[in-house]
């Protein structure tokens, strides 16, 4: 086995000092190149500069700001609900996380507890997302290298994701779902719920990961280029601040599920002393590409665990938190019919009626497909945010991109580049 497994118990975490990746002075006898902004290998809209001594790369310089988004700019100008529009946006390859991750810090930033129907729905959707991206990323990495078979085996699963997640929230690629201290709409009905995630984890799944293992694990041109490739120490990945399955595939042992619980991976979610969800967290320690590889397809394997514990645990009831029915959001059959109904609505979601906006600040995090997802939101009592400040995985994890494709050839540029999996949206903001 090329991880190692870290068992549900928590586990400590050595900071240790690092030096920082020293530039090159440039040589006129390097060829500059342009890697992108839209080159095939990319996957989205971004730029490397390399400096070229004959095959391999000596400098890499990535450059950003290819979308001219605005994301955390337009955060001041929508209030706390109406802003998962933008959030969804920002990692497109799982834009249900990005829901959850908002308003999970919302939540936090309002002191709101949310209902135990709300934790496990939350919790089984942000797996689903992790399902998502990963198999693109894995996909991708075999396309990348000559494999097309392998990316077809992940992306037909993502398909029927977005069936599953389009039938919760009713939009297919940004779900926009989450609202503070719920969702806009609960799932239309449990038992079809359950019956799409059980083919999906017990029967399409599975042998869709065996498939491609089997193409992968052990084929010699696939193992050798990315074997000992864009390889990063422990102490590097902790200096350069690296998280989620690039830093345990260097050994970093830290999963904000497991460090700082939240939904279902903390214990007591529902009230009553239900223990914390069961799974482990894969860690390599060679930090090369084939164990970002290997870390992200061991995690497709525990997010079916956890999936498995909790779908058939789905509590009854409402998904809203307010006893107050007025409070609640109606059925849309309801806000079709009743005018009653179409202002309530309208109060509940336009005017934040029965949330007080506080005046304060703070950070939260979840652990998001690619690492740590956090939002840092300065609130000053209005209903929109005075600052919302992204602390997106992608954009760290391009920083560290000179360090790690330095030396190498520039056909190992795809290889390293598809490992961290960089989405184009989390870097300009």
């Amino acid at each position: 086995m090329p991880y190692t497994l870290q068992p549900d118990q928590g586990y400590g975490l050595d900071i240790e000092s690092t030096e920082y990746l020293r530039g090159h002075a440039s040589s006129p006898d390097r060829w500059v190149l342009n890697f992108g902004p839209q080159h095939p290998a990319t996957h989205t809209t971004l730029r490397l500069v390399l400096e070229l001594d004959g095959e391999r790369v000596a400098r890499a310089t990535p450059h950003i700001g290819y979308l001219h988004s605005g994301f955390e700019k337009l955060g001041e100008h929508h209030d706390y609900n109406q802003y998962v529009c933008t959030i969804s946006r920002m990692d497109y390859v799982s834009p249900i996380v990005n829901d959850i991750a908002w308003h999970h810090a919302v939540e936090g930033l309002f002191d709101v507890s949310i209902n135990t129907r709300c934790k496990v729905v939350r919790t089984i959707l942000c797996e689903l997302g992790r399902l998502q991206n990963h198999l693109l990323c894995v996909g991708a990495a075999a396309l990348d290298l000559g494999a097309f078979t392998g990316f077809l085996y992940g992306f037909n699963e993502r398909e029927f994701i977005y069936d599953i997640i389009e039938y919760v929230s009713g939009q297919r690629f940004h779900p926009d779902w989450s609202r503070v201290g719920g969702a806009w709409r609960d799932i239309p009905d449990d038992e079809v719920f359950r019956r799409m995630v059980l083919s999906l984890i017990d029967v399409r799944l599975p042998k869709a990961i065996t498939d491609l293992e089997t193409l992968l694990n052990r084929n010699r041109i696939f193992v050798d280029r990315l074997t000992g490739v864009g390889a990063i120490s422990r102490e590097d990945a902790i200096a350069w601040g690296l998280s989620g399955p690039v830093a345990r595939a260097a050994g970093v042992k830290r999963d904000v599920r497991k460090d700082q619980p939240y939904l279902c991976y903390a214990s007591n979610w529902d009230g009553e002393g239900a223990e914390a969800v069961s799974f482990q967290v894969p860690v390599c320690t060679t930090g090369d590409s084939l164990a970002r590889y290997f870390v992200r397809v061991e995690e497709i394997k525990q997010s079916i665990g956890i999936i498995k514990q909790l779908i058939n645990r789905l509590p009854e009831g409402s998904i809203d938190p307010h006893a107050d029915a007025k409070l609640r959001v109606p059925a849309k059959g309801d806000v079709y019919g009743s005018i009653e109904a179409t202002i309530q609505l309208f109060e509940i979601f336009m005017n934040n009626r029965g949330w007080k906006t506080p005046v304060g600040e703070g950070y939260w995090s979840i652990e998001s497909p690619n690492g740590e997802l956090g939002y840092f939101i300065v609130a000053d009592g209005t209903k929109y945010p005075f600052r919302a400040r992204t602390r997106p995985p992608s954009f760290v994890h391009f920083s560290v991109f000179p360090k790690l494709i330095e030396g190498h050839q520039l056909a190992d540029v795809v290889a390293v580049l598809g490992s961290l999996n960089i989405i184009a949206a989390e870097l300009d903001r």
